[in-house]
């Protein structure tokens, strides 16, 4: 792939102490020759080389793909903003062994957005962050035509550091170069566990919101808000643990599917693509641990598109534990299983749909059936279904209006707090697997909120 916007300058003046073309380019930002102008909104391009600080008295503007180097942090000051134009549609990419330092609060989040009058989805790349923790291999590059020199990903640290990413929207992000081959609202390729993700929100983006290749990220209070594509999608070995995190689709808004037959789903998680020559049981395998979500579909509105799928769709080999959350509105189905390591790890335990609610259109528990699973054991879909409400001990609603959110199904300004007399304010259970751990705060209700406390407010948006 060509170079992105790294052979010219157009003039442009681009601040800071090492944002360049190249690495042998004169830093611009002061002219290149004495000019000390300060230009309140800077073009950002090409490649940062050396420690940089932006900060909220200016706006700046991502051309291309922008990448920070091996060693380098780039420090983003709480309420400063981020634009790109559709023209290049701005991506950060944070490389392997350089740092974010991106702590924005809730009254002044930082904020990746559009710079055009009608903003649209794709006006924004979206943000990358890539580190030096294990994967699996299933990905052999970034996707989405990063440069050659910044498209390896992983290592051996699983407690690899890539900074701080809080309070942090990322707004009419996704950039498709080819087909299956994406730029996500925000991608996190390979992230360790000494990483911290915590209250970001990724809004109207055309692919996925939040996409996981392999590593160990652990990451609270997430918000997909209105994606084309999958809300949360984990593959390439992902091992992170995640709690308090809202998934919330708009009826009617999908990514082009083409023939591919893929759909549009809350959760899309994979341990690898069989169609890579990999066994599903490559290692590591993905296997995340997820606590306190709330997940919303289309619920059959009116004008939902075709190509929505299912609230929760674990296949290819992957492990999980999805506890103490409430799933409602998947179009194809809720809870589906699919080819035989996944469906085994369900039968022997391992993985869990654990104490949690369940409604969809059709097909609350949607699991292929036939398959041989190791071992011998087998199943069907009465066997599955009794084994998720009886020892998972989760609920199969007989309507999504049982669970009692306020008004979940409103896209445009959706309320999903549960109302006083919703089970879902009490009943959680930290007692599965590794829920015990020290990194789950121990709340007694189920889903992403409680009945009095809001934690997206300020700093979240709606109506987009």
């Amino acid at each position: 792939m060509k170079k992105v916007l790294m052979g010219f300058l157009l003039g442009s003046i681009v601040i800071g102490t090492a944002c360049k073309k190249s690495d042998n380019t004169t830093d611009p930002g002061t002219g290149g020759g004495g000019d000390t102008t300060v230009n309140t909104k800077p073009d950002i391009r090409g490649v940062i080389s050396a420690d940089q600080h932006w900060t909220k008295d200016k706006v700046y503007r991502l051309r291309g793909y922008v990448y920070v180097k091996t060693g380098v942090t780039l420090t983003i000051d709480a309420g400063t903003k981020i634009v790109s134009n559709k023209d290049s549609a701005g991506v950060l990419v944070i490389y392997r062994g350089a740092q974010i330092q991106a702590a924005g609060t809730a009254a002044e989040p930082i904020v990746f957005t559009s710079a055009e009058t009608t903003p649209q989805p794709g006006d924004l790349g979206g943000v990358i962050l890539v580190g030096q923790a294990k994967g699996n291999g299933n990905h052999s590059v970034i996707e989405g035509g990063v440069d050659a020199d910044y498209s390896a990903f992983g290592g051996t640290d699983d407690a690899d550091n890539s900074g701080v990413f809080k309070y942090v929207r990322i707004e009419y992000a996704g950039k498709a170069v080819n087909p299956g081959d994406e730029v996500n609202g925000l991608s996190l390729y390979a992230v360790g566990s000494g990483t911290t993700i915590d209250y970001v929100e990724v809004v109207r983006g055309l692919d996925d919101a939040f996409e996981f290749f392999g590593g160990t990220v652990n990451c609270k209070h997430l918000i997909a808000y209105n994606s084309a594509d999958d809300d949360y999608d984990m593959d390439d070995g992902y091992r992170g643990k995640i709690q308090f995190a809202i998934s919330v689709k708009d009826p009617a808004f999908t990514d082009a599917k083409g023939t591919t037959g893929d759909v549009s789903n809350n959760f899309e998680v994979d341990n690898v693509n069989p169609a890579n020559g990999f066994l599903l049981s490559r290692t590591p395998v993905t296997s995340p641990v997820l606590s306190n979500f709330t997940a919303i579909g289309p619920n059959n509105a009116a004008g939902t598109s075709a190509d929505y799928g299912w609230g929760m769709r674990w296949r290819r080999g992957a492990q999980f534990v999805l506890a103490n959350s409430v799933v409602l509105g998947g179009q194809k189905g809720g809870l589906r299983l699919q080819e035989d390591s996944t469906i085994a790890y369900y039968v022997r335990g391992t993985s869990a749909f654990y104490n949690s609610f369940v409604n969809a259109v059709t097909n609350n528990i949607d699991v292929v059936t036939g398959l041989t699973l190791s071992g011998g054991a087998v199943y069907d879909l009465n066997s599955i279904t009794t084994l998720t409400t009886g020892a998972d001990k989760s609920v199969i609603l007989a309507a999504a209006a049982d669970a009692k959110l306020t008004d979940p199904f409103n896209n445009a300004t959706p309320n999903l707090k549960p109302a006083s007399d919703s089970p879902l304010l009490t009943g959680a259970l930290f007692d599965f697997g590794t829920l015990s751990d020290a990194f789950f705060e121990k709340v007694s209700y189920r889903g992403a909120l409680d009945g009095t406390t809001d934690w997206t407010a300020q700093w979240a948006v709606w109506s987009k």
